[in-house]
């Protein structure tokens, strides 16, 4: 989930949480709890680029993390509010709820999580909410702004939190709704289709949660298509993807190699351009892939032994979003550009 959606997450549970009249400290005290678990960024000071992308959402993520730091805040609230009439134990459920709720919403995206750490190193993702979807961010975000221009003794402040914290988790649970369909969808074309699957994911494609991209593993290959609860017809079209896994032998002694590999969890491809080859993680989708089934991955990594081996992330993910791309895609979203229409 991005900062600014946390940011104003956190505001509104600490506005909820505390008597009115302590509004606003109780925001900024959401806020800063809320995004305590992105500290791990300091880690690309002294970790290689790609040890600091698995960094990131790795420990300072974890439940044992959170169990840990939501003392530290309890201690540290408490002292610097005295006096006050606010009990230990209500600012310790306040941090933790605040903590947790960063852990949830994170797992919710495609990135990955990891929960169990240090015991487990497996991530968990529910790939149910792109990383800025913009009808999950804007109800927060906007009673965020309102909330810190309206006076702190304002009788309508506890409505405004509601309705900002109320109105994304519908729109979650929305999600999950429409998440259990398509998955629905997914099997019987994989079953129909004849398709030999080892694995397979979706998530939804940018900003919105009823378009989606399914990505099928194969032995060889892998095949991408992308499915709108709005399609007239249940027919997902796959494109067909390699692997090139057998370019291992080339860069399995590249330093990055092996990191990326662990954190794709095997979606990804390589390819190679001259002497240069590149991984990418198909986890993270296309540019214009619901239109143009053969472009490029947003996430590429350069593996090379020079200075200017460089991760490439979400590049140009949004080149290309003119008037007309805009709106192709939403006739997309909404199944009026697809070809099964009848």
């Amino acid at each position: 989930m991005d900062s600014l959606t946390h940011i104003a997450t956190g505001a509104l549970v600490g506005e909820l949480f505390f008597e009115r009249g302590f509004g606003k400290k109780a925001m900024i005290w959401g806020a800063l709890a809320q995004s305590i678990p992105d500290i791990d960024f300091i880690s690309a000071l002294w970790l290689s680029p790609g040890e600091a992308m698995v960094a990131h959402r790795g420990f300072t993520h974890s439940f044992l993390f959170a169990l840990l730091i939501g003392p530290v805040f309890t201690l540290l609230a408490d002292k610097i509010h005295k006096p006050h009439n606010i009990r230990m134990q209500r600012w310790l459920l306040f941090f933790y709820v605040e903590l947790f709720l960063h852990l949830l919403l994170d797992a919710c995206n495609t990135y990955g999580i990891g929960w169990f750490l240090p015991f487990d190193h497996r991530r968990l993702a529910f790939n149910l909410l792109f990383v800025a979807d913009v009808l999950f961010m804007l109800p927060p975000i906007l009673a965020f702004v309102v909330l810190w221009v309206k006076n702190r003794y304002d009788l309508s402040r506890r409505r405004w939190a509601t309705v900002g914290l109320l109105l994304p988790f519908l729109y979650l649970g929305l999600t999950s709704l429409l998440a259990c369909s398509v998955y629905g969808v997914v099997e019987k074309n994989i079953a129909a289709q004849q398709i030999r699957s080892e694995r397979w994911i979706m998530s939804p494609a940018p900003f919105q949660n009823l378009l989606w991209y399914v990505v099928v593993e194969q032995q060889q290959k892998f095949l991408i298509g992308y499915y709108s609860v709005m399609d007239y017809q249940q027919r997902i079209d796959f494109h067909s993807v390699p692997k090139h896994h057998t370019l291992d032998t080339a860069v399995h002694d590249h330093p990055e190699y092996q990191t990326l590999k662990r954190f794709s969890d095997g979606w990804y491809t390589l390819r190679q351009e001259g002497k240069l080859f590149w991984f990418s993680d198909l986890r993270f989708g296309q540019r214009f892939g619901w239109e143009q089934p053969a472009n490029d991955f947003v996430f590429n990594w350069k593996l090379s032994h020079t200075p200017q081996n460089r991760l490439h992330v979400q590049q140009g993910r949004f080149a290309g979003w003119q008037a007309n791309q805009v709106h192709r895609y939403f006739l997309r979203i909404f199944g009026r550009s697809s070809s099964r229409r009848k």
